[in-house]
């Protein structure tokens, strides 16, 4: 099977926002908007992944459910909602961003992700060489800031970090790069989403 991307061009600085968005919600569009801003992205494609390797599967919506999810939510037409993932069978960011770098030579991709996620970047899969391929924007998260700075991949990080007037540019700097946006942030979650799904009760009317 031929994986279809989004449209792109070399030359293009584009943003990368991986998840499951199982559901997807208005943190998703908040982290987005900040990313397409802040770092002057031409595009921004959401990656809805088959799963996440750090959590259980188990009840997770088939991906094109979720995709058609994620597209009916994002209505900003530089973002871009793609399930390749499932297609070229990465089960991993490092594998998704090198097949990229393969595929789409001379576009500028940065990798998208909340502070809440940058706490737990140093259990990912090759975490270290997804720092090597591609630029790193973090984007502040309620309660995250701290401990996701202090944690152990934001330590290793900091020798990389730039400031935020760096923000305009950082998309074409060439890797490692890191960078902390803050600004308004969103407490929503799809696992608090999923939670108040299943605690609704059924209607026997």
């Amino acid at each position: 099977m031929i994986a279809r991307l989004p449209p792109f061009a070399k030359g293009q600085t584009i943003g990368l926002l991986g998840g499951t968005f199982d559901p997807p919600h208005e943190g998703h569009l908040l982290v987005s908007a900040i990313a397409l801003r802040r770092l002057r992205l031409d595009r921004l494609w959401w990656l809805v992944t088959p799963g996440n390797p750090l959590k259980s599967t188990a009840g997770l919506a088939e991906t094109e459910a979720r995709v058609a999810a994620a597209r009916r939510l994002a209505h900003d037409p530089r973002i871009a909602v793609t399930g390749f993932e499932a297609q070229i069978g990465s089960r991993s960011t490092f594998q998704t961003l090198a097949w990229l770098r393969r595929r789409a030579p001379g576009v500028h991709f940065v990798w998208i992700m909340g502070a809440d996620n940058l706490g737990q970047f140093h259990r990912w899969r090759r975490w270290r060489a997804i720092a090597a391929l591609a630029p790193i924007a973090v984007i502040d998260r309620p309660g995250s800031t701290l401990r996701a700075l202090g944690g152990p991949a934001g330590v290793a990080l900091s020798r990389w970090r730039r400031p935020e007037a760096f923000a305009a540019r950082f998309a074409r700097l060439a890797p490692p790069a890191f960078l902390f946006l803050h600004g308004r942030r969103s407490s929503q979650s799809s696992s608090a989403l999923r939670r108040q799904t299943a605690s609704k009760p059924v209607s026997l009317s």
